[in-house]
């Protein structure tokens, strides 16, 4: 967090592309081009946060390519490889009732419906049928985020969620 507000991640910069400065975005949002909706990227630098103008950008195959301002050259852009980037939380739509951005899903207390802890959600992984929640607790679990069959409750305010999984798997 700095002085932008919360900050959430959205994608990373994963390679070059071309020689004009232009680079290859790993996005995580659905459609991956909808990161190119914002028209100000908050990149990852040595010294925290930069503010760069997106000037234009375009689905590239399952990739999107991006050029920002003041990148004009490919070793430039090489710089960026692996840095995050973030928009402020607030530019982020409005969700439906039951809808979760991941990052509010990451570090839940996962607990089954008997209250056993299973842990923190680690991450998601996306597979295409439905995402899968990764909780990391005495061991790793991997559970389907399928709400009202397996994620039975979701509380943001309380730091949770609880699922119907049973603990062997």
């Amino acid at each position: 967090m700095d002085e932008t507000g919360e900050l959430i991640v959205l994608g990373r910069v994963s390679g070059v592309y071309g020689v004009a400065g232009w680079i290859r975005v790993y996005s995580f949002t659905d459609p991956r081009e909808n990161i190119l909706g914002y028209s100000r990227w908050h990149v990852w630098s040595d010294h925290g946060w930069k503010e760069l103008d997106l000037e234009t950008g375009r689905r590239q195959g399952r990739s999107v390519v991006a050029h920002l301002a003041g990148y004009d050259d490919r070793d430039q852009a090489r710089g960026l490889i692996g840095r995050e980037i973030a928009i402020p939380r607030e530019q982020l739509p409005a969700l439906d009732e039951g809808e979760y951005y991941w990052a509010d899903l990451q570090g839940l207390r996962v607990y089954n419906r008997d209250g056993q802890d299973f842990g923190t959600v680690s991450h998601l992984i996306e597979t295409g049928a439905n995402d899968v929640l990764v909780v990391e607790g005495e061991r790793e679990r991997l559970i389907p985020m399928v709400p009202d069959e397996f994620v039975l409750r979701v509380d943001l305010q309380a730091g949770f969620m609880e699922v119907d999984w049973d603990p062997e798997f």
